[in-house]
């Protein structure tokens, strides 16, 4: 084959790769009417036509068959996977789309490893830079007021840098529908004592109460990665306090509910609104309005940890606050201990 060919063919099998990446659309109506944009959604879930009326993006993939992987926007079914989503418009109908992902399990578990690698790099690097500059302030060496101050602010944004760094490669890996999750049996009363004391020293700063309110009897056990159900408590616990104002409350709480656990972080103040609470957990929508990626990815990342150990989440509001709240299936717990 001569070079020229070569170059032809490669050209040929980048482009047709590109191609099949295109995402597809469609517009939902307030009504539930599907309107498509373009014919690449109807070949993305492998249909001749698509519903007339549907509810959201969820029933219209599980209609063509699709089964979402826990904790992650992608979709499987028979070897294909899809990343699929929906965005508000302005006049109230909603965006729908989906796209393509490399179906090859072993590609996935390859991008994985790299944003391992990555992630590896990156964070010893950080940790390098924190190291150095908590031995300089451990007190053997004298340091001038300025020389101080200076590195605290460097150990104050390494520990910031590292904790984001966690948190995008995490949402990263959960966006391939490989977050790691290590569930082990335990008390979810600790969880939410440990998440509290981590905030108290935020919420002191902004003149906030924070408080953890539980029942009188013991919570179930659950059966969950008691590092991804804490670091979703925080999430919601910081979240509130970017946007309380001093003197307002805020209270963890927790209770079985139904077939369910609940856990709330409740912030007594002014509400959300409903344009926020609605996008709340949108990741991407979020980061490009507010021009900063670090809460939203946080309570991205948090939702994604929830889901993925067979929970969800979401957001109430009413005149005197606004509540996040994450539940775990009551079967993910034992029997022990819960109040009828």
């Amino acid at each position: 084959m001569s070079e020229e060919t070569a170059g032809v063919r490669y050209e040929g099998e980048q482009r047709r790769a590109a191609e099949e990446e295109v995402p597809g659309f469609a517009i939902l109506s307030r009504r539930g009417h599907l309107r498509e944009v373009d014919g690449r959604l109807r070949t993305h879930l492998g249909v001749e036509r698509l519903p007339e009326v549907v509810g959201s993006v969820a029933e219209l993939l599980e209609g063509a068959g699709f089964r979402r992987r826990p904790g992650a926007d992608v979709w499987e079914h028979e070897g294909r996977l899809l990343r699929a989503g929906e965005r508000p418009m302005e006049d109230g109908a909603r965006l729908v789309w989906t796209q393509p992902l490399e179906g090859d399990e072993e590609l996935i578990r390859r991008r994985v490893r790299y944003l391992g690698l990555a992630s590896h790099d990156l964070r010893g690097s950080l940790a390098n830079v924190r190291s150095y500059a908590a031995l300089l302030l451990n007190g053997r060496i004298p340091l001038e007021p300025k020389a101080k101050r200076g590195l605290e602010t460097i150990l104050r944004n390494t520990d910031k840098a590292l904790s984001f760094a966690q948190d995008f490669f995490d949402a990263s890996r959960a966006d391939l529908g490989m977050l790691a999750c290590e569930r082990e049996r335990q008390a979810l009363e600790p969880l939410l004592a440990n998440a509290v004391e981590h905030n108290l020293e935020a919420a002191g700063t902004a003149s906030v109460a924070l408080s953890l309110e539980l029942p009188d009897g013991p919570l179930p056990e659950v059966d969950v990665d008691g590092g991804r159900v804490q670091h979703a408590v925080e999430a919601f616990i910081r979240h509130h306090l970017l946007r309380a104002q001093a003197g307002e409350q805020l209270r963890v709480r927790a209770r079985p509910e139904g077939g369910s656990l609940r856990v709330e972080v409740r912030r007594d103040g002014v509400p959300l609104s409903d344009e926020e609470a609605e996008l709340t957990f949108a990741r991407e929508e979020r980061a490009f309005r507010e021009k900063k990626l670090e809460d939203p990815l946080r309570l991205g990342l948090a939702r994604q940890e929830v889901e993925a150990l067979g929970g969800s989440v979401g957001v109430t509001t009413d005149a005197g606050g606004s509540t996040l709240f994450l539940t775990l299936p009551i079967a993910l717990a034992s029997s022990v201990g819960i109040q009828a």
